[in-house]
C-alpha cells in the first residue's frame, strides 16, 4: 500500500521504559470526518483527548514482519475537539520481545538469530490523520520532526515477561523525536480480524496454601490479564505472576511456563484507582499475590477481574448433551480456541513459546470452522504462511516463522493444503484456494524434490505421532513409522492440490498422475499398519487397499489395550476412523471414557481448557512434566468435530461446499439420554438433535437448504425446513 508518512522513534535511549508519543494539534473548522491510521514496530495504545481510539488491543497483531505488517484505520471523528491531544505508547509487542530461549540450554531452540534481529530494531511508530472538514477541505496530520516522545509510566513490558506500570509516573521533559527509515514496503492494509477484550470473569475465592501463599482462583483458564481495582497510597505496589494449576499439595505451581517470567508490577497512586496492562497478556487461571496494600492478607475477590482477550470471531457451532461431564468437555473446547486464537493459531498462551504451531493449526482447523467463523482469521494467517514459505517451497513448524529449519515436517507443514481446503469446506468461497494455491503446490513440490524415495516421503525429520503414548522411552514421539505419515500426508497434500485445482479450473493431470504414483508405492511399502495412529491414517486419507479390513484392525487394538494410544497426529481421525466402519459403539467408548487415558479424564482433574497432554497431572496428582506441559493446548479439542460430524451427523458436501447441501445422519449413543448440535453457516443455522423417548430415539432436525438425510438407514431428501422423525431404541 502507499504510505507517505514517516516513521519516529525516541532521541534518546529509554531502555526498557516504553516511550509516549505525543502530537498536539488545534481544528478551528468545523469536522465532518476524521480518520487515523496507523502501524507500529510493536504493539501500541493511542488515546486522542484522554479517551482510546478503539477497543482494538495489542495492535498491529502478529505478521511475518518481514513481508507483512497491518496498517489499521479508525474512525475518531466523534473525538476529535477543537484543541486535541493524540498520545501513542509503545511497548515491544510480537514484534520486539526477546523470545526468551538462552542459546546453549535446554532451551535453545527458541532462541534464533531472526527473533534477535528483531528484538534490536528501533520502536517506532507511523500515523496518518486525515481531517475534512464541513467545507470540503482535508488537513492531513503525519507523524514527522514535529513530534515529541518522552518516558511513559509503563516502564517495562513483553510479550513473555509480563509488564510493569507505576501510576506516579507522568510524562515530562518532552523531547523531539527523530525520523527513520521504517518499513513501509512491507505494510499491508488491516487483514486479519482485531484483537478485542471479551469476558470479564470476577475472582472465584482468594485463599492462602499450605505454603502460606496468597493466591487469586478465577475458576477458569484465560487469555488476557488481570484487571485491578485498589484503595491504596501513592507508592503501594500490587505485584503477583501467574499460573495454570495448583500441585498435589495445594500450593502455587507455574514451573511449566518455563523461562517465561509473567510478572505484573503496579505502583500505586493516591485513592482508588483500576489498572490493567495495555501492551501484554498472559495465560493463567491462578495469580499468586506477592505484594498488595497492606500485605497479602489484604487482598480479596473483588480487588481482581480476570478480562479475556482474543481475535474478534464470532460464535457459530453449539454442542451440548445430557452429560455433564461431556459438557464441561465442550466448554474446555470452546476456551481452548478462545485462549489460543490471538490473532495467530498459537499452540498455548502462557509459557516461552505462544507460537503458531503449523501442526497445531491443521489438526484443529475443522472444529475451528464449525466453533467459530474463523474465515478471515485463516486467511489472515495463511497469507503469513505462503510470506513465510521458502523459495524450495518448504514451511516452516511455526507461522510466522521465528523458528527458522531446514526442514519441513509432515503433518506440520501439510497445515499449507489441509487449511485452505477445510476453510473452502467450510466457508465455500474459492478464494481461499487462489490465494493459497501457488502455496499448496510449493509444498508439494518440497517434498517430491526432497524426498529420497521417489513417489514416497523418505528421509526427512519430522515430529512423527507427537506425544504419542506408544512412544518409546526418553522420546515424545509416538512408535508410528515415520516414512508411513510423511508419504500418508504426502498423498493427501497431493490429493487436496488436486480438489483445490479442479475448483480453480487448472489442469491438475500431472498431480492426479503423482497421486496414483504416490498411493501404489504407499501400499506396496505398508502392506500392514503397526499402531492405532498408521491404521487411521491408512483409512482416513483412503490409502488401504481395504480400509474396512484396517479399520477392523484398528478396533481389535483398541479393545487388546482398552484405550487409546495415538497423538497430535493420529488422535484427530481415531473416532472417525472406526465409526466409519461400523464400529460406533467404541467410538463412543473412547470419547466418553473418563479414566487415563482419554479426553473426559482431564475434565476429572478439574481441567478447564484442553491439554497438551492426555496427562498433564497423572493419577497420583503429580505432574506429567515441568518442561513441556501446557493446560490450555487447543489441539486435541478436534474431536468436537466428531461429535458435530457423526454422532450429530451434521457434514459438508464437497460438491456443494459452504453447506449449500448439507448431509445430515445421525448416529445416537444409548449412554446418552440427548444430544444436540448446532451451526450457523452462510446459508443459515443448520441443527440435529436426538433423545430418546420411551422405546424410540426422536430427531429434530433443521437445515437451512437442501439436505440429504440418514436415520437408522433411511434415507430422506428434503428441502429447507424442520423435521422431526424416529427410530427404534437399539
Amino acid at each position: 500500500m502507499q504510505w507517505n508518512a514517516k516513521w519516529i522513534t525516541t532521541s534518546t535511549d529509554m531502555g526498557e521504559i516504553c516511550p509516549v508519543f505525543k502530537k498536539e494539534f488545534t481544528c478551528a473548522k468545523e469536522i465532518a470526518s476524521a480518520k487515523l491510521a496507523m502501524t507500529a514496530m510493536g504493539t501500541y495504545e493511542a488515546i486522542l483527548n484522554g479517551e482510546r481510539i478503539s477497543d482494538y488491543v495489542l495492535a498491529p497483531g502478529q505478521t511475518t514482519y518481514h513481508a507483512r505488517l497491518q496498517v489499521q484505520e479508525y474512525d475518531v471523528t466523534a473525538m476529535v475537539k477543537e484543541n486535541n491531544a493524540l498520545n501513542i505508547t509503545l511497548g515491544k509487542g510480537w514484534y520486539r520481545s526477546s523470545m526468551v530461549g538462552v542459546e546453549g540450554t535446554r532451551l535453545s531452540w527458541i532462541w534464533t538469530e531472526k527473533a534477535e534481529n528483531l528484538k534490536g530494531l528501533p520502536g517506532g511508530i507511523t500515523a496518518e490523520l486525515t481531517l475534512t472538514y464541513a467545507d470540503g477541505t482535508t488537513e492531513i496530520i503525519s507523524t514527522d520532526e514535529s513530534w515529541q516522545a518522552a518516558a511513559g509510566p509503563v516502564l517495562y513490558s513483553d510479550i513473555y515477561g509480563g509488564e510493569i506500570f507505576d501510576a506516579t509516573v507522568e510524562p515530562a521533559d518532552w523531547e523531539a523525536v527523530k525520523t527513520y527509515e521504517g518499513p513501509n514496503e512491507t505494510l499491508i492494509p488491516q487483514q486479519g480480524e482485531k484483537i478485542i477484550e471479551q469476558e470479564r470473569i470476577p475472582a472465584a475465592r482468594v485463599f492462602t496454601t499450605p505454603k502460606g501463599e496468597v493466591i487469586v482462583d478465577f475458576g477458569q483458564e484465560v487469555t488476557g490479564y488481570v484487571e485491578i481495582t485498589v484503595d491504596a497510597k501513592a507508592g503501594d505496589v500490587v505485584d503477583f505472576v501467574h499460573g495454570e494449576v495448583l500441585d498435589k499439595f495445594g500450593n502455587f505451581y507455574n514451573e511449566n511456563y518455563r523461562a517465561a517470567k509473567t510478572t505484573y508490577r503496579y505502583t500505586c497512586k493516591d485513592g482508588v484507582q483500576t489498572h490493567k496492562p495495555v501492551l501484554t497478556f498472559y495465560g493463567f487461571r491462578l495469580i499468586r499475590i506477592n505484594e498488595f496494600p497492606g500485605g497479602a492478607a489484604n487482598a480479596k475477590p473483588g480487588n481482581f477481574t480476570a478480562i479475556q482477550v482474543n481475535s474478534d470471531i464470532k460464535r457459530t457451532g453449539h454442542l451440548a448433551t445430557s452429560d455433564p461431564t461431556l459438557n464441561r468437555l465442550f466448554e474446555n473446547i470452546i476456551w481452548g480456541q478462545k485462549c489460543n486464537f490471538l490473532d495467530v493459531p498459537t499452540d498455548c498462551p502462557q509459557r516461552d513459546e505462544r507460537l503458531g504451531w503449523t501442526g497445531d493449526a491443521q489438526i484443529f482447523v475443522r472444529t475451528a470452522s464449525y466453533n467459530y467463523d474463523v474465515e478471515k482469521f485463516f486467511t489472515k494467517w495463511l497469507a503469513d504462511l505462503a510470506a513465510d514459505q521458502k523459495e524450495n517451497g518448504m514451511v516452516g513448524h511455526i507461522i510466522p516463522d521465528m523458528l527458522p529449519t531446514k526442514n519441513g515436517s509432515a503433518a506440520w507443514g501439510d497445515a499449507s493444503t489441509i487449511c485452505p481446503w477445510q476453510i473452502y469446506l467450510t466457508y465455500g468461497n474459492p478464494a481461499i484456494l487462489a490465494q493459497q494455491f501457488e502455496s499448496m503446490k510449493k509444498w508439494v513440490s518440497y517434498i517430491t524434490t526432497t524426498t529420497t524415495t521417489e513417489n514416497m516421503w523418505t528421509g526427512g525429520s519430522h515430529f512423527d505421532d507427537w506425544l504419542g503414548l506408544d512412544a518409546p522411552s526418553g522420546t515424545y514421539k509416538g512408535s508410528t513409522r515415520s516414512d508411513f505419515i510423511a508419504t500418508a500426508f504426502y498423498a493427501n497434500s497431493v490429493n487436496l492440490v488436486i480438489k483445490a485445482g479442479k475448483v480453480l479450473g487448472e489442469d491438475v493431470a500431472e498431480y492426479e498422475a503423482l497421486y496414483e504414483r504416490i498411493v501404489a508405492a504407499f501400499r506396496e511399502a505398508f502392506p500392514t499398519c503397526t499402531t492405532q495412529t498408521e491404521c487411521c491414517l491408512a483409512i482416513t486419507f483412503n490409502l488401504a487397499a481395504d480400509c474396512q479390513a484396517v479399520a477392523d484392525q484398528l478396533a481389535e487394538m483398541v479393545k487388546e489395550c482398552g484405550h487409546l494410544k495415538t497423538g497430535f497426529v493420529g488422535a484427530p481421525y481415531l473416532l472417525r476412523s472406526l465409526s466409519d466402519h461400523g464400529h460406533f459403539d467404541l467410538a463412543y467408548e473412547l470419547l466418553l471414557r473418563k479414566e487415563y487415558p482419554g479426553w473426559l479424564y482431564q475434565v476429572t482433574k478439574g481441567a478447564t481448557t484442553m491439554w497438551e497432554h492426555w496427562d498433564g497431572i497423572m493419577e497420583n496428582g503429580d505432574f506429567w512434566s515441568a518442561d513441556m506441559n501446557s493446560y490450555n493446548h487447543y489441539a486435541y479439542g478436534a474431536v468436537a468435530d466428531w461429535v458435530y460430524s457423526d454422532a450429530a451427523g451434521i457434514n459438508t458436501v464437497e460438491e456443494a461446499p459452504g453447506f449449500e447441501k448439507i448431509l445430515i445422519r445421525p448416529v445416537p449413543d444409548s449412554r446418552i439420554d440427548w444430544l444436540e448440535a448446532s451451526i450457523e453457516t452462510r446459508h443459515g443455522y443448520v441443527s440435529s438433535r436426538w433423545s430418546k423417548q420411551e422405546n424410540m430415539w426422536r430427531y429434530e432436525i433443521e437445515t437451512p437448504v437442501d439436505a440429504h438425510i440418514i436415520i437408522a438407514g433411511r434415507e430422506y431428501d428434503v428441502k429447507k425446513g424442520r423435521y422431526l422423525f424416529f427410530s427404534e431404541l437399539a
